[in-house]
């Protein structure tokens, strides 16, 4: 495992700064015991009313190889170049729609909570987590019959920590590469909005 604390200016709890998205991974079953307890986690995140718009679609290689190869179907090419021994592929699904069956404006947001409980919870555990928007949700859909309400954000895929050598040269430098945000200055304004100049 590459440890990558975040260069953070100020001091942040060392799960969050520890925690990154790896593409390196090694070819070895996750437990399924981690893989309940990130579910877990993720069921304990803040949503809007307390409506826990999230779902998840889980898919572990070991348990049924041939799911989990038409989840592994609908990423983009891109993501499966590297993800040849991801070990979990999980779905992050927003239910749209309220118990009433009015619209959830915040449902994509409250999803985005619970996953990244989920990421936090599988760094915790010393596990390799990788969100990806790039999967084609319209083929997800239908390849598992989503029904319309559910919006298909994004694929975790998730395993142990692999070598970093074993990715191709460009992505591996990625693996070693600093990690940089935007200041906080050009994301938090204190006390009202100013235009960039």
């Amino acid at each position: 495992m590459i440890d990558r604390p975040a260069p953070t200016d100020i001091a942040i709890h060392p799960l969050i700064a520890a925690r990154w998205s790896p593409r390196a991974y090694a070819d070895r079953a996750v437990e399924h015991a981690h893989v309940v307890a990130m579910l877990e986690a993720a069921r304990w995140a803040p949503s809007a009313f307390n409506a826990q718009p999230w779902r998840f679609v889980v898919f572990e290689k070991g348990a049924d190889p041939v799911a989990f190869g038409r989840a592994f179907g609908t990423l983009i090419s891109f993501n499966q170049s590297w993800n040849a021994n991801a070990q979990v592929l999980i779905a992050v699904l927003a239910d749209t729609l309220t118990a009433k069956g009015a619209e959830n404006p915040s449902a994509s947001y409250d999803a985005g909570a619970a996953a990244m409980a989920l990421l936090l919870q599988a760094h915790a555990q010393g596990l390799a987590a990788h969100s990806m928007s790039g999967l084609d949700a319209d083929a997800f859909r239908e390849a598992f019959l989503i029904p319309g309400r559910y919006e298909v954000l994004s694929m975790i895929s998730v395993a142990h920590h692999g070598d970093a050598q074993s990715l191709p040269a460009a992505l591996a430098e990625r693996e070693h590469a600093p990690r940089a945000r935007l200041p906080l200055e050009r994301i938090a304004q204190f006390g009202g909005w100013v235009q960039a100049q």
